[in-house]
Order: C-alpha cells, then sequence, then structure tokens
C-alpha cells in the first residue's frame, strides 16, 4: 500500500481481514499505511443503516405497484427487474449467478 493509504477493517471484531488491525485502535504501519479497527461499528449506524434499507425496499416496491389495478406489475423488460431477478419457473435467470 502507498504511504497515506487508510484500510478499515470491518471485520476487526472477529479476527479481522487486514493483518495488524486491533480492536479500537488505529495502527500506522511503518510506511505510513493507517489501519482503523472500528470496534461496535455497526452500534453506531443501525437506525440510519435501517431507514435506508426501508427506503430502498419502499422505493422498489413502489417502482412495480400499480395504483390502479392494485397489484405488482412485472415487466420482463424492465432493467430494475432484470438486476433484482436470480430465478423464474425454476431456472436461474440472472446472468451472475448462471455459473
Amino acid at each position: 500500500m502507498q504511504p497515506g493509504s487508510i484500510l478499515i477493517d470491518l471485520a476487526v471484531e472477529s479476527g479481522g481481514n487486514v493483518e495488524g488491525s486491533k480492536v479500537g485502535e488505529e495502527v500506522v504501519t511503518n510506511n505510513g499505511v493507517r489501519i482503523i479497527g472500528p470496534e461496535n461499528l455497526e452500534g453506531y449506524y443501525p437506525k440510519d443503516a435501517t431507514l435506508m434499507l426501508a427506503s430502498n425496499f419502499y422505493n422498489l416496491i413502489e417502482h412495480f405497484w400499480d395504483a390502479e389495478a392494485q397489484e405488482f406489475q412485472y415487466d420482463a423488460d424492465d432493467e430494475i427487474l432484470n438486476g433484482c431477478l436470480i430465478t423464474k419457473g425454476g431456472a436461474i435467470v440472472h446472468e451472475r449467478f448462471k455459473s
């Protein structure tokens, strides 16, 4: 890593993914790379994360909701649907998951 780089080890409490990270500490390596091991990171952001997830679900559902018919309308050509749909009729249809 280049001097001045910053790594944040989000898994530091369960063993970590970055060599040299320490729970609740900021470590600076010999060449100036900062390794941050935040403690209880998820405890700082649960409300914001929940609100963002709820907003994403709302917008996804609203996109497919037909208010007049009071039902979901699935357009097979819809770019969003094609990005979300993994299986259809028992077959894997999402390119990323086919192999």
